[in-house]
């Protein structure tokens, strides 16, 4: 698997020898700052606490997490897939694996609110970008396709920052192919189950038909949120419903708690393999405005956490959080907001710890 930084290790400078004190038993640690134990006592891979390395300092790598140049070894990975060529709107979505990265490190080790414990409970790091060509879509899916045969042939689950939506085609196909189909639960404004575009079988509008043909999805185990917008046709939805897709539109979300959808949805899944893709478009502009093919009207960040917490207890396989274009929002936010739901993603994997 070609993965980008492979030079790096740590993410975290080496520190000067007049400021560290060392002994025995226990790691380095600045000489004045607190022996705090999110960074210096845990066997597992803990984001480094602000309270003993500034959040500016170090390599820029998802939750200022140590930089691998695989899976090899790890519960779970942090990966890149910084590749925007089969947008049809507005590109800019390759950017999102680096702004993603560069917002996270205002995240912490706890979930303060489900008390899950990550990082207390599986092995996580940052393994860099998938090496994509952006002049050319379809090799660039067989470059996808090969890297995560390798992160999920070790055994690892992936966490994906996207680059824009047909990058979840290729993940799935190496998914799958370890797993079987597996049931999909996709919050999107959009289906993405389109036929072609201009003579173009690949893009971001199609990943979930071409799923489909090929069998990698468990259809009676697909579940779509937050789905709006205009259409080209007048009933949209027939060709997922024709499949045995449930579309939950974002009309039936409007102004309400989305927790007894997802426990209906938790029903559905049952204990098979699922796969979570989230396309941060599925959220309202006025929350998330720096995405390619914004539609009014969608779900707020507090649904999103619902639903994603609402897939806690099922056998998650791999989880990704695609169409962060930060060009179109200077803020940061959107990105601060992909970078928070990817870490809820985390909390909600097979073996998290509560605390």
């Amino acid at each position: 698997m070609r993965l980008l930084l492979r030079a790096a290790r740590l993410c975290a400078p080496k520190l000067p020898v007049t400021a560290v004190a060392s002994s025995s038993s226990s790691p380095a640690v600045p000489v004045g700052l607190p022996r705090h134990p999110a960074r210096w006592g845990s066997r597992f891979h803990v984001p480094p606490s602000a309270e003993a390395v500034a959040r500016p300092v170090g390599i820029c790598s998802m939750m200022k997490l140590p930089v691998q140049d695989s899976a090899a070894g790890l519960d779970a990975a942090f990966v890149g897939v910084p590749l925007d060529t089969g947008t049809s709107n507005r590109p800019g979505a390759r950017f999102g694996p680096r702004q993603i990265r560069a917002e996270s490190s205002l995240l912490r080790r706890f979930n303060g609110s489900t008390g899950a414990a990550p990082f207390d409970s599986l092995l996580v790091a940052d393994i860099g970008d998938v090496h994509v060509n952006p002049y050319s879509l379809p090799q660039s899916c067989r470059l996808i396709r090969g890297a995560f045969q390798d992160i999920v042939g070790s055994g690892c689950v992936p966490l994906t920052l996207g680059g824009d939506h047909t990058i979840t085609y290729p993940i799935l196909q190496a998914v799958a192919e370890r797993h079987g189909p597996v049931g999909l639960v996709h919050v999107d404004a959009h289906t993405d189950t389109a036929d072609t575009a201009l003579g173009e079988k690949i893009y971001h509008g199609t990943p979930f038909r071409r799923c489909v043909e090929e069998g990698l999805l468990d259809c009676g185990r697909v579940v779509q949120i937050g789905i709006r917008g205009s259409s080209y046709d007048p009933d949209p939805y027939k060709y997922c419903r024709d499949q045995g897709f449930r579309v939950v539109p974002a009309e039936e979300c409007w102004m309400r708690s989305l927790v007894p959808l997802m426990v209906e949805v938790r029903q559905q899944m049952g204990d098979r393999p699922v796969y979570i893709s989230f396309d941060i478009d599925g959220l309202d502009p006025a929350y998330a405005p720096g995405t390619g093919t914004p539609e009014v009207a969608g779900l707020t960040p507090a649904q999103a956490l619902e639903i994603i917490r609402g897939c806690k207890g099922l056998n998650v396989v791999g989880c990704d959080l695609v169409e962060v274009a930060p060009m179109y929002d200077i803020s940061g936010n959107t990105a601060l907001l992909g970078a928070n739901l990817l870490f809820e993603m985390l909390c909600i994997l097979p073996g998290v710890k509560t605390m």
